[in-house]
């Protein structure tokens, strides 16, 4: 192969790997949210509680 072939092989193996860890990214920032939200509402009800009793 020559080198321009084997550039852009390179290049396009790059660019999936950037994209790949994108999406890995983005689903874990959504699953940290979720957790976030999750332990404000948790929280929110332990105080209600307290308060209530």
């Amino acid at each position: 192969m020559s080198a321009p072939t084997l550039t852009k092989i390179a290049a396009a193996c790059a660019m999936l790997m950037v994209l790949a860890s994108c999406a890995n990214t983005i689903r874990g920032m959504g699953r940290d949210t979720a957790n976030a939200v999750n332990a404000t509402e948790s929280a929110g009800h332990s105080v209600k509680r307290a308060v209530v009793n």
